[in-house]
């Protein structure tokens, strides 16, 4: 039977037709930060000489315009900066805060399991074999593949609170294992979301990444967390002790420079057979290749001497994280060609046990340990001496705000200029992590990481206005509760 249709459904069906000719879906775009001018102020460029009284000019997360004739544009939300001074955003150079633990790596150890033959369920002390303590291991403590880049935590009130302090990005480093993974340089917060938001939010982590990877990461203890020293037992089974934890991480590189030249010579004899293959190794091959640094968490001067023949062993491309005792090893980081990233957390050096050699608490601390502490401030004007490359990071400090005073102590005290320290922070960081070209200074096209102060920045200062990629941060924030972190789901 045929349905006509009625003249005035018609009329309707085409109206809509014209109206709504098609519907299509649209990705999501991230929103344009609006246009922002600072006027009037100091401006601290950190690639050359201050601008005593000019005016810098954000635009889509970029500068658009600094210098002391430049013009505020109409369109622009002003920002006064008469009596404040404007640097580039400071850079902490090593965070494993920053990155979620990945499912797939187990938080603590496990009872390793039977199963090597029928009816074996569950694991006793006569029934675990060299072969199942292996299996486990490298489950717990080999993570190469690890990508802080998917992984990195951008919200809440712990991140807000690094802006706080003025840091604007950061080297998010994956916070478990012995080989840990690869580190990525974020900025500290995202841009808002747009005002309609697609299902697959989580695309958003991609906004603040500036650079990834960074660098492969390696730490001589089975802790968790940034400390060469942290850790150690192991849960009492291998690796555990220190040179148990050396062999481990000496078998993986073994393993994997071993898989590179099996799987180059696969490629050139395909008519052999290939394999079986470890993918989790194939992520050092670019380590192995020096396409990609490795950084080694060493703060005492053994720890370093070990971190620098671990890495003319496999010919590495050398990064030493803590550097406590770095000034002692000069000639040895200069044959390496190797960087530093001073940990400003002085009071932590040589105190985590384990591989860092602490043995107490601070009411009995060595002697030793007390003098590295003391010294820990001198070192940075060591390295800039020597022109070793070197930039900063917190090193696990709980309160933000202490990472700039510390960093005063090594131009107080240390004998730092301070011209060098604020290059250390920012530029020199930039640098060192490979997105040199990006940001760390205040130039026209980098991205406009920003922070406005009130003071010098190694005098008391008081952050006015903190900028990330072109948005203004909220730095008004619920009080921090000790012992909890605010991140994502914790409100």
């Amino acid at each position: 039977m045929i349905t006509r249709t009625s003249r005035p459904l018609a009329l309707a069906i085409a109206t809509v037709v014209m109206v709504f000719p098609f519907v299509r879906a649209s990705g999501q775009v991230p929103q344009r930060a609006p246009r922002y001018a600072i006027t009037n102020a100091k401006i601290v460029t950190a690639a050359g000489p201050a601008i005593e009284k000019g005016t810098v000019v954000m635009r889509d997360g970029v500068i658009e315009d600094v210098g002391p004739l430049v013009a505020a544009p109409a369109d622009a939300v002003i920002v006064e900066g008469s009596g404040l001074v404007v640097y580039p955003g400071l850079i902490d150079m090593s965070n494993p805060s920053l990155v979620e633990t990945p499912a797939s790596v187990p938080a603590a150890a496990a009872p390793a399991q039977g199963g090597r033959g029928r009816g074996a369920a569950v694991a006793t002390p006569d029934s675990i074999t060299w072969a199942d303590q292996e299996r486990e291991a490298r489950t717990r403590f080999l993570h190469p593949d690890v990508d802080a880049a998917s992984l990195v935590d951008f919200e809440g009130d712990d991140v807000r609170r690094l802006a706080a302090a003025g840091v604007t990005s950061a080297l998010a480093v994956p916070p478990q294992g012995i080989i840990r993974g690869q580190s990525a340089l974020v900025n500290v917060t995202a841009p808002p979301d747009p005002p309609e938001t697609s299902a697959l939010a989580t695309y958003r982590r991609g906004l603040v990444v500036v650079r990834a990877p960074v660098a492969q990461h390696v730490v001589f203890s089975t802790g968790r967390g940034g400390g060469a020293g942290e850790g150690g037992g192991g849960g009492g089974g291998y690796p555990g002790a220190l040179l148990g934890v050396i062999a481990f991480a000496r078998q993986s590189f073994l393993d994997a420079q071993w898989q590179k030249e099996a799987r180059a010579f696969a490629e050139r004899r395909k008519e052999a057979a290939a394999g079986p293959f470890e993918p989790v190794l194939d992520a050092l091959a670019p380590a192995l290749e020096r396409r990609v640094p490795v950084a080694f968490d060493a703060s005492e001067e053994r720890e370093i001497l070990r971190a620098l023949a671990f890495a003319k062993e496999f010919n590495l491309d050398p990064i030493i994280v803590g550097g406590a005792e770095a000034a002692n090893v000069i000639e040895d980081l200069k044959a390496a060609k190797a960087r530093v990233i001073v940990s400003a957390n002085f009071q932590a050096a040589g105190g985590r046990g384990g591989a860092g050699g602490g043995r107490g608490g601070d009411t009995d601390t060595p002697l030793r340990i007390t003098r590295m502490r003391q010294n820990a401030a001198k070192v940075p004007a060591a390295l800039e001496k020597a022109g070793i490359p070197y930039a900063f990071t917190t090193g696990g400090l709980q309160n933000p705000g202490d990472f700039v005073r510390n960093v005063a102590r090594t131009v107080r005290e240390g004998g730092l200029a301070e011209d060098a320290a604020i290059k250390a922070l920012t530029i020199n960081a930039a640098k060192l992590a490979g997105a040199g070209d990006r940001l760390g200074t205040i130039e026209k096209g980098k991205m406009a990481n920003v922070i406005v102060i009130d003071g010098a920045l190694f005098d008391t200062p008081r952050i006015r206005h903190v900028f990330v990629a072109g948005w203004p941060v909220d730095l008004e924030f619920p009080a921090q509760t000790p012992g909890v972190r605010s991140g994502r789901g914790s409100q």
